[in-house]
């Protein structure tokens, strides 16, 4: 289990990762902005990030075209162009809920289905909060962190340097940070009656995945959801951060826990949890993270999308 009392401490690498020393700097400084002239940044960023990652901008395309394939070519790229503002704006915002001051944000922050979390708790049962990998996840865990005590799952990073910054900069919000392999821990947490942030939707390429569809297209899933949710008897709510571009500038939806889940079946149980991030998908696609190769390990046979 991650504490505040086990992060990395890279000091005695400040020569060997001084550059990334500095551009901790320079974030820290971006995040100290106004909120208005960060999200000028971001989508000026956003602009930027299209033009010279040809190979993200493809992987989008491709991800667009096999979630949505009733749209024509001119509706990809409009959806194209306005997923990679929405990825500028992410970065900086991600920056400012890390090193910036968003007390202002929180306080106008909708929240949706809170009793629902709240009825959970007064039955001390733990919850496992499932999303996706949303554009604009960081800023609304902050949010909902500083209301509730939740805690987090997250990868490693290679780099000391991002490792001790990102890891240091959620800590001050939530309330513990899991690796996402520390398993037992994990399920004590739940057990306890505690609640975790959880996103499920990204192609890792081990553990226990299964092949069940996501947008009609056959996906490898991990099942973690059906075995945590099995293992720690806790109840499963989907949240869904969606962004918006006046204030409020963030609303929040906590739906109701899945009723009758976990099953024994645990691939019906993981194509229902993809259901369930489809829904939140469609009130926004432009916000979801596409320039992940979601489809990328493909079964026995099958294609890989992404190559020419």
């Amino acid at each position: 289990m991650n504490s505040k009392t086990n992060l990395i401490n890279p000091r005695p690498a400040v020569i060997k990762y001084a550059l990334s020393w500095i551009i901790y700097l320079k974030i820290w400084l971006i995040a100290q902005l106004p909120y208005k002239i960060i999200r000028l940044i971001g989508k000026g960023l956003g602009r930027v990030i299209q033009l010279l990652l040809v190979s993200r901008k493809k992987i989008v395309a491709t991800n667009l075209k096999i979630c949505f394939p009733k749209l024509d070519s001119t509706a990809i790229k409009q959806l194209s162009r306005r997923h990679f503002t929405e990825l500028g704006l992410m970065i900086v915002q991600t920056i400012k809920a890390f090193f910036g001051s968003t007390t202002s944000i929180e306080q106008t922050a909708i929240i949706h289905g809170s009793q629902h979390l709240d009825a959970c708790l007064a039955q001390q049962q733990g919850v496992l909060l499932v999303t996706g990998h949303f554009t604009a996840l960081d800023m609304g865990a902050k949010i909902l962190c500083k209301k509730y005590p939740i805690a987090g799952m997250y990868r490693p990073h290679k780099n000391p340097v991002v490792e001790y910054m990102v890891t240091k900069s959620r800590l001050k919000y939530a309330a513990k940070m899991f690796k996402r392999d520390e398993l037992r821990p994990i399920i004590k947490h739940l057990k306890a009656g505690g609640i975790l942030w959880y996103a499920p939707d990204q192609d890792y390429r081990r553990g226990r995945s299964e092949f069940v569809p996501f947008f009609g297209k056959i996906a490898s899933t991990i099942t973690a959801t059906h075995q945590m949710a099995r293992l720690s008897k806790c109840k499963v709510l989907f949240f869904h951060v969606q962004r918006n571009h006046k204030q409020p500038y963030y609303t929040l939806t906590i739906s109701p826990p899945l009723a009758d889940f976990p099953t024994k079946d645990a691939i019906a149980d993981t194509a229902r949890v993809n259901k369930g991030i489809e829904a939140m998908i469609a009130n926004n696609p432009a916000e979801y993270l596409w320039v992940h190769k979601r489809f990328k390990t493909t079964a026995e046979g099958q294609k890989n999308p992404y190559e020419s």
